[in-house]
C-alpha cells in the first residue's frame, strides 16, 4: 500500500468550488482530523463554510501551517487554472502542497518551480503502487466489509470511518483500509483505486486486504457505485476483489438523481442491494446486506426518524445515520448473522 507522510497542520484550499458535494476532501478532514486543520481558504465569497477559521497564505505562514491540502473532488480530478496563482504562492511561501487530484502536481512546472526555490514538497496522493497484480480470486482469511453506495459522495468513507471507530472502542479486531485519496490522508496509508488500470483493479483490492487472522474485520471503504454511469468499473473491481463477507449500502435522504448526471434518476436502494449481492456472489457466496447508512442531513430533524422507520420496515434491514445516531444497530446485524428474507 502506498504510506504518505503529511506535514501538519493543514490548510484546507477549497478554490472557488461552492458545493459542498465537490468539497468531500476537505469536509472528511475536517470532520475526522480537525486537530490537524489549521483553517480554510476560498477563492469566493461567500464560500464553502467546513467549520475552519478562514485564513489566506500569509496567515498560515505566521500560524506555522505546513501543508496546503487541496481540499476538492471535482469531476474529473482536474486542477482548475484560475487556482494556480494561489498554489504558487504557497508553494513559494515554503507550503508543502497536497493533491488528490489526477493531474500530478510535479507535472506543472509554474508549481515546481516554486517548489524547488523554496524546498516545498509536491505530494500526489492519487497515485497507485507499481507492481499491482492481476486478481487470483482466491478466498482470504479474515473477514470483510465494504461499504459501497447509491451514488458518489453519499457517504461511504464517512460510514467505514464510523464503523472501524465504533468497533474498536468495543474490542473488536479491526482495521479502516481507504481507497480514495481523502480516505489515504486521513488514515495514512491505502490505495487510489480510481487511480489503478481497470485490469488490476480487482488485484489491488486483493493486496488491500490481505490474509488476516480468523475474526479480524477490514471495513473497506467503498467508491462510485456499481451503477453509475462513469464510475461503476471502479466500483465493480473493488468488489470482486474484497471478496466482502458483508456490506452496508450508503445513501443521501432526498437525493433522486445522479449526482452531475441530471437527466439520469438513482436506482433504488433495494436494487442496489440484489445487485451488489448477485456480484458479490461471484468471488464470495457468503456475502450479505447488513443494513443501510444514510445521510439525513437535508431532512428536517422531526422527519430524519419517519425516514429511517419507513426504510428499514421495506428492507427488512437497520437503517441509520452514522453522525446522528451511530453504527451500533449495524453492528449488531454484522455480528448476529441476520439475513432478513426480503433481500435474502
Amino acid at each position: 500500500m502506498n504510506v504518505i507522510k503529511l506535514k501538519p497542520p493543514y490548510l484546507i484550499f477549497v478554490g472557488d468550488v461552492t458545493e459542498l458535494t465537490y468539497v468531500k476532501t476537505g469536509a472528511g478532514l475536517a470532520q475526522w482530523r480537525p486537530d490537524l486543520c489549521a483553517g480554510q481558504l476560498s477563492l469566493v465569497s461567500p464560500g464553502i463554510d467546513l467549520g475552519l477559521p478562514a485564513m489566506t497564505v500569509e496567515q498560515a505562514i505566521a500560524a506555522n501551517v505546513g501543508s496546503l491540502i487541496i481540499g476538492t473532488a471535482t469531476v474529473g480530478g482536474v486542477i482548475p487554472d484560475g487556482w494556480l496563482d494561489t498554489l504558487v504562492q504557497a508553494a513559494e511561501a515554503g507550503l508543502d502542497i497536497v493533491s488528490g487530484a489526477h493531474g500530478r502536481l510535479q507535472d506543472n512546472p509554474h508549481l515546481a518551480a516554486a517548489a524547488q526555490r523554496s524546498g516545498a514538497k509536491l505530494v500526489d496522493v492519487r497515485v497507485p503502487p507499481v507492481g499491482l497484480p492481476v486478481a487470483s480470486g482466491k478466498k482470504r482469511s479474515g473477514k470483510r466489509l465494504l461499504t459501497v453506495g447509491t451514488d458518489c459522495a453519499v457517504g461511504k468513507k464517512y460510514t467505514a470511518l464510523a464503523l472501524h471507530a465504533a468497533m474498536k472502542n468495543a474490542g473488536m479486531d479491526a482495521d479502516f483500509r481507504a481507497t480514495g485519496q481523502t480516505g489515504i490522508m486521513i488514515s495514512g496509508q491505502g490505495i487510489p483505486m480510481d487511480a489503478v488500470v481497470s485490469d488490476f483493479l480487482a488485484g489491488a483490492a486483493e493486496q488491500l486486504s490481505p490474509d488476516n487472522s480468523p475474526e479480524h474485520w477490514d471495513i473497506i471503504e467503498g467508491q462510485g457505485a456499481i451503477v453509475h454511469p462513469a464510475y461503476g468499473a471502479v466500483s465493480v473491481g473493488l468488489l470482486m476483489g474484497s471478496q466482502p463477507d458483508a456490506f452496508v449500502v450508503c445513501h443521501e435522504a432526498g437525493r433522486t438523481h445522479v449526482a452531475g448526471w441530471p437527466e439520469i434518476p438513482l436506482v433504488k436502494i433495494a436494487e442496489i442491494i440484489l445487485r451488489t449481492t448477485a456480484v458479490g456472489r461471484l468471488t464470495n457466496p457468503s456475502i450479505r446486506c447488513v443494513g443501510v447508512s444514510v445521510n439525513t442531513s437535508a431532512l428536517a430533524a422531526d422527519a430524519r426518524e419517519t425516514y429511517l422507520r419507513r426504510l428499514e420496515q421495506q428492507l427488512g434491514l437497520p437503517c441509520v445515520d452514522p453522525l446522528v445516531e451511530g453504527v451500533d444497530a449495524l453492528i449488531e446485524c454484522l455480528v448476529n448473522d441476520v439475513i432478513p428474507e426480503t433481500v435474502a
